[in-house]
């Protein structure tokens, strides 16, 4: 497990939300819990999208931090070997 950190900002119509040390995961939702779990969601495929192309993941790095941020927390990835297994799907008249 990785722990990256994760800055939110609160907007007049919802939540900015990206990891601070992993380039690109970024995403924004209406609540805080929503821009939580899209966070988490992103973090995952932005690291199995880096892993995919046989580049190193980021490494964590808790000294960064964004002025601007109303809230700054640990955000943890967990990938599972399952969860780069790639499976077509059948054709229905097989």
């Amino acid at each position: 497990m990785l722990t990256y950190k994760a800055m939110y900002k609160f907007l007049d119509k919802g939540v900015h939300a990206e990891v601070l040390d992993f380039p690109g995961a970024i995403t924004c939702g209406e609540t805080l819990k929503e821009a939580r779990r899209l966070l988490a969601s992103a973090l995952v495929d932005m690291a199995e999208t880096t892993l995919l192309r046989g580049e190193p993941l980021p490494q964590p790095d808790p000294s960064c931090t964004d002025p601007a941020a109303d809230l700054e927390e640990p955000i943890h990835l967990l990938l599972t070997a399952a969860s780069h297994i790639h499976v077509e799907p059948q054709s229905a008249t097989a």
